[in-house]
């Protein structure tokens, strides 16, 4: 399913980032062992506050292309991706946050 240095999107604590995976894993595994980057600015992302994480393989939204040539500075944590790659993460980061968004105004039309 992911390669070692495989990029993909996945939702770690609520929230949308950029993971890398840490070893190759097998479709049959329920978690996969990963390094995280939060977003910084345009296309340009940190190792997060926990790099080294474990999550869910279901929390994986989308695998990055392979063929996206993305820039990583490992000594620094700083990633930079592809316009194409960013693109995708916007969007998902976007529908995530309409999600919740719609949730939470559900959850308070229950209450009042």
């Amino acid at each position: 399913m992911l390669s070692n240095g495989t990029f993909a999107v996945a939702i770690i604590k609520r929230q949308v980032v950029i993971v890398q995976a840490a070893r190759t894993h097998s479709k049959r595994e329920k978690y996969l062992d990963v390094q995280t980057f939060a977003p910084f600015g345009e296309r340009v992302f940190l190792a997060s506050d926990v790099p080294h994480a474990r999550v869910a393989s279901s929390d994986i939204l989308t695998i990055l292309p392979l063929g996206d040539k993305s820039h990583i500075t490992d000594n620094q944590g700083i990633l930079e991706l592809p316009q194409q790659s960013f693109s995708k993460f916007v969007e998902l980061s976007t529908r995530q946050q309409k999600r919740c968004e719609s949730l939470w105004k559900s959850w308070i039309s229950r209450r009042f």
